[in-house]
């Protein structure tokens, strides 16, 4: 670096600290910082690019459970947010956000889904079954029974994905085996790793014996 390039210290060269922090004191105190945007970590030109995402709103029509809800909501608002935060069902989790735990697993049109990585509108007039779905009328499905009786949860923060996994997982004929369960339910992860259980427990809602290998 030339001399010209900033307040350096004796004749290392080196920059010095107090000049550093002289430097970094002045550029901080020029920036235009609102009461808002420190609140939320923003600058305030930040802040004022950001979308109205009231103006955006549009009204989306989703089955779930088989009720219809009609919600006002954000176009890039995810299944996910619109299950839990607008129409009040938390029994579906948030867990990585980026589609690799499976903890936000849900059927739309009976397919098994990741809700996280579904925006809402996709699912408009679509039939959505969440975990509160299973058991309309308060009786246990046989999945969730088979996890009861298999004790295939520990903290039990992954369940409702791997229950409704689960559930399409039989129903895809994919139940047939060991080596297919552990294959077709490898997209839902346990951090408490209840995995053998989770799979004896596919096999006693599926019926497979348990000698299957």
């Amino acid at each position: 670096m030339s001399g010209s390039d900033g307040p350096k210290d004796g004749a290392s060269g080196a920059f010095s600290r107090r000049g550093f922090l002289h430097g970094a004191a002045s550029t901080a105190a020029a920036l235009p910082f609102t009461a808002a945007a420190m609140a939320t970590g923003a600058s305030g030109a930040a802040d004022a690019r950001a979308p109205d995402s009231g103006n955006d709103a549009h009204s989306v029509s989703l089955r779930i459970n088989r009720q219809l809800h009609t919600l006002s909501l954000d176009p890039r608002t995810t299944l996910l947010d619109a299950l839990r935060d607008h129409a009040g069902l938390t029994g579906t989790k948030k867990g990585c956000g980026h589609g690799q735990c499976g903890a936000c697993t849900v059927h739309l049109d009976g397919e098994r889904v990741l809700a996280c990585l579904t925006f809402a509108v996709m699912a408009d007039g679509r039939e959505i079954t969440t975990i509160e779905g299973l058991a309309p009328e308060g009786e246990l499905h046989p999945m969730q029974q088979a996890f009861i009786d298999q004790d295939a949860f520990q903290c039990g923060y992954c369940t409702p994905g791997q229950i409704m996994s689960a559930v399409a997982c039989v129903r895809e004929g994919h139940a047939t085996s060991h080596a297919d369960i552990r294959e077709y339910m490898s997209g839902n992860l346990c951090r408490c790793a209840a995995y053998p259980n989770i799979v004896a427990a596919v096999e006693q809602a599926s019926g497979i014996s348990k000698d299957v290998k």
